[in-house]
């Protein structure tokens, strides 16, 4: 096969894929001693040229390669589906940024962190979304789990490793993930959890203990 033919080959699967495709999954197009990994690359570098200047791009993800449409183009294609995008509470965006940050922590680093008990709504719904899973078990008493991003997370990110993240002190810490579709049965969850996390600080300020967060060892 010609490259030309390869690369219109890598372009048909990549615009039909409804996830990103790995090297190695790109190379099962073709008979393996016709394309090796190092020209599924090089072919990839020339497709990404060919849709320089156009309003889809060709980008390397964390869990391989993908067509997205570009930033520039968001505001035209929301009038195709004018509903209200998902709120996200401060709740939220806090405990998926320390635990994006700061991997691997348990949930009582990240009550002690925010001064707060964190819901296990959040939690829950976080991991629903493949967003945080559990990497581990702290060697402490009750062995609490070590929470840390996924390759779903970078990938929705649109970024290829955690290197990317902007610096944790940056302004853009939280407004980084205010990019994320949560949708909207997992929004309302979201919500809930807020709500519920309010309350429970609320009540524990009326009883003098809110300076004193519980920690969770699960």
């Amino acid at each position: 096969m010609t490259d030309n033919e390869i690369i219109r080959v890598l372009e048909t699967a990549l615009l039909c894929a409804d996830a990103p495709l790995s090297t190695t999954e790109l190379r099962k197009l073709f008979a393996s001693e016709e394309v090796s990994p190092d020209d599924i690359r090089r072919l990839l570098s020339l497709l990404q040229l060919d849709w320089a200047e156009k309003g889809l791009e060709l980008v390397s993800l964390s869990s391989g390669w993908r067509f997205q449409s570009r930033p520039e183009m968001q505001r035209y294609l929301e009038r195709l589906n004018p509903e209200k995008p998902p709120r996200y509470s401060r709740a939220v965006l806090e405990t998926l940024a320390i635990i994006a940050w700061r991997q691997p922590v348990t949930r009582g680093d990240i009550e002690d962190i925010r001064g707060v008990t964190v819901s296990s709504q959040i939690i829950r719904t976080l991991e629903e979304r493949s967003w945080i899973e559990v990497l581990g078990h702290r060697d402490a008493p009750g062995r609490p789990a070590l929470f840390g991003t996924t390759k779903q997370f970078l990938d929705d990110l649109g970024l290829r490793s955690l290197d990317e993240l902007p610096a944790v002190e940056s302004n853009e810490a939280l407004d980084v993930l205010e990019g994320l579709d949560l949708g909207e049965q997992a929004d309302q969850a979201m919500e809930r959890a807020d709500e519920i996390e309010t309350d429970t600080s609320e009540d524990l300020s009326q009883t003098g203990e809110a300076d004193s967060p519980t920690r969770s060892s699960d």
